[in-house]
């Protein structure tokens, strides 16, 4: 049972950073890509639709942390406190961006946000790097070591080519670019690359952290049965946006 969450675990963690990775790379191109505020718009409308379904995957990581190692609540919540709450006002930041752009019509209330929304991006983008460094040294090193900071920017550099991939697939021709389904999925693969090695890594030590096996069977009875139902609504969200889909009714919400 541990194996089996364990396996569950390192999938939530690399789905998370595969398909939320490419929302916040888009984020971070934003200042970049985003020649005028139409390509701008062009550029929220490509990404819009998938936003809130990523995000489940953020959600499924932290339940399954505190469930299965109830034992690290401790240690993460205090070793990367300030992190926490800075990746926490990212989050809210570049949500809130995400929906205030478009409420009032302005040049300067939508640069505003579109600022929100790349700041954001990259708050979260860079944070997760550090996050994956200090959980890979068991939360002992300083959040500003040279090499958590490095792997930071690693993390950033990633998820903005794979933002970049997804533009291309997803709006043919947009910046110069033009992508297959499969380069996307091959740009989430390397994006989720951090994520997988820090979790192989710590194989043995959240082996050695997870919950009894009374409460792994109570959590499999309470989530497995609605697993099919995550991939159902993912397959959805694709399938209905995918490339040629009309983004005019997105952009009036975003």
């Amino acid at each position: 049972m541990e194996l089996i969450w364990f396996a569950l675990f390192a999938v939530l963690l690399a789905g998370y950073f595969a398909f939320e990775g490419f929302d916040l790379g888009v984020g971070l191109l934003l200042p970049v890509l985003g020649k005028g505020q139409q390509g701008r718009d062009h550029m929220v409308a490509a990404m819009a639709p998938f936003v809130l379904a990523n995000e489940v995957w953020l959600v499924a990581v932290a339940g399954a942390l505190f469930g299965v190692y109830p034992a690290l609540e401790g240690e993460v919540l205090f070793g990367l406190y300030p992190l926490v709450v800075v990746m926490l006002l990212a989050w809210v930041v570049r949500d809130a961006g995400l929906w205030f752009r478009r409420r009032i019509d302005g040049p300067a209330w939508r640069r505003f946000w579109d600022l929100m929304v790349a700041a954001g991006s990259l708050g979260l983008s860079f944070g997760w790097g550090v996050a994956l460094y200090a959980a890979a040294t068991g939360f002992g090193s300083s959040l500003l070591h040279p090499l958590g900071l490095m792997l930071g920017v690693v993390t950033t550099l990633l998820f903005a080519y794979h933002g970049w991939t997804f533009l291309g697939w997803r709006a043919p021709g947009f910046a110069g670019a033009s992508r297959s389904g499969r380069a996307v999925l091959v740009s989430g693969l390397v994006a989720a690359l951090p994520a997988v090695g820090v979790t192989v890594g710590s194989m043995r030590y959240l082996l050695d952290s997870s919950a009894p096996p009374a409460t792994l069977s109570v959590l499999s009875l309470m989530v497995l049965p609605f697993a099919p139902i995550v991939v159902v609504a993912q397959v959805w969200v694709w399938r209905t946006f995918r490339p040629g889909r009309d983004a005019v009714r997105i952009l009036s919400f975003f």
